[in-house]
């Protein structure tokens, strides 16, 4: 008995979309990253900025290893900056920061969408990391029957549990986002368009 080709092609679809969106992510981060900010604010700078504007003090402001592995972290009150937004100067660095200062903001104002996404997060990642490799078990021990069909199909459904996850989350992002746009220009951190521009691109691929 074969293994249903719809679930391979559930897995081989979904991962051939997060390829997609992750080399798009790292296409338009790397063209903002070519835009200087006139301001000449590094990422650090831009979060202590906005936060300060919005009256919220206490939040750690911490550099953390990794490639835009940026996240704000409401029961610790610590924003995380990846080294190129920590450091960075230029209109993506200034977008991806002010976007983390926006779940911030989100915090201090009590927003509840935050929190369901706080708690759904976790989840998703192991099943975006775990999903494909049990997935690749279930077939190698013979996904038609027995104990490799039900790994595969476990894979299958953790993976898929990740992706329903980003509809729920996507509100949260949005919004932070929203946040994050109306405190550059409000602050006058983002000044051309060209600069404008470069935050749009950035903020919007995060968001695909």
């Amino acid at each position: 008995m074969l293994f249903d080709p719809l679930y391979i092609g559930i897995l081989v679809g979904t991962l051939l979309l997060s390829g997609a969106v992750s080399l798009l992510v790292r296409h338009q981060f790397s063209a903002g990253q070519r835009i200087p900010l006139r301001t000449a604010m590094a990422g650090r700078d831009v979060v202590r900025a906005v936060l300060t504007a919005y009256g919220i003090h206490g939040v750690r402001i911490v550099e953390h290893p990794g490639f835009l592995s940026d996240h704000y972290n409401p029961l610790t009150r610590t924003l995380a900056l990846s080294p190129d937004v920590y450091h960075g100067r230029d209109a993506a660095a200034a977008g991806v920061a002010a976007h983390e200062a926006g779940h911030a903001i989100q915090h201090a104002s009590a927003y509840a969408p935050m929190w369901m996404r706080s708690a759904i997060v976790p989840a998703a990642n192991i099943g975006s990391s775990l999903g494909p490799w049990l997935v690749i078990v279930g077939i190698i021990l013979g996904a038609g029957q027995g104990l490799g069909y039900a790994l595969a199909l476990g894979g299958v459904a953790l993976f898929a549990a990740s992706t329903v996850s980003t509809l729920v989350t996507a509100p949260v992002e949005f919004d932070a986002s929203a946040r994050a746009k109306r405190a550059l220009d409000r602050l006058g951190i983002v000044r051309t368009r060209a600069e404008a521009a470069a935050v749009n691109g950035v903020l919007n691929a995060r968001l695909a």
